[in-house]
């Protein structure tokens, strides 16, 4: 679960707290080190969906590629709500089920009035 957070939101360990494998938690940081993630299994099933709301908007590329690109990661579309004239957005899940939805770019926006 971690690498896959790590590869989809290109994080890095922090060198003061190396992950090991099979580790309990995953502490992963943003360059540089601005904001801290930490990614922790539940082992109790959640009481409501969704526990939290996690919506990407891509930088320097467009919402299509970006779910293309985490498809290869290994996250699911669950629900294509992509409209013909460009608006909408794709929710999808990790590799754990946890969803989460990608929105267009900030240049997508522009583009489209």
């Amino acid at each position: 679960m971690g690498a896959f957070w790590q590869a989809l939101l290109d994080l890095q360990e922090d060198p003061d707290n190396p992950n090991l494998p099979g580790g309990p938690v995953t502490v992963l940081v943003t360059p540089p080190m601005a904001i801290r993630v930490v990614i922790q299994p539940v082992d109790e099933g959640k009481e409501f969906t969704p526990r939290i709301h996690f919506d990407l908007t891509p930088v320097d590329t467009t919402r299509d590629a970006e779910v293309e690109r985490l498809q290869k990661l290994g996250a699911t579309v669950v629900a294509d709500r992509r409209r013909e004239n460009g608006s909408g957005y794709v929710t999808m899940s990790d590799i754990d089920g946890n969803e989460f939805c990608v929105q267009r770019s900030p240049e997508e926006v522009a583009a489209a009035g």
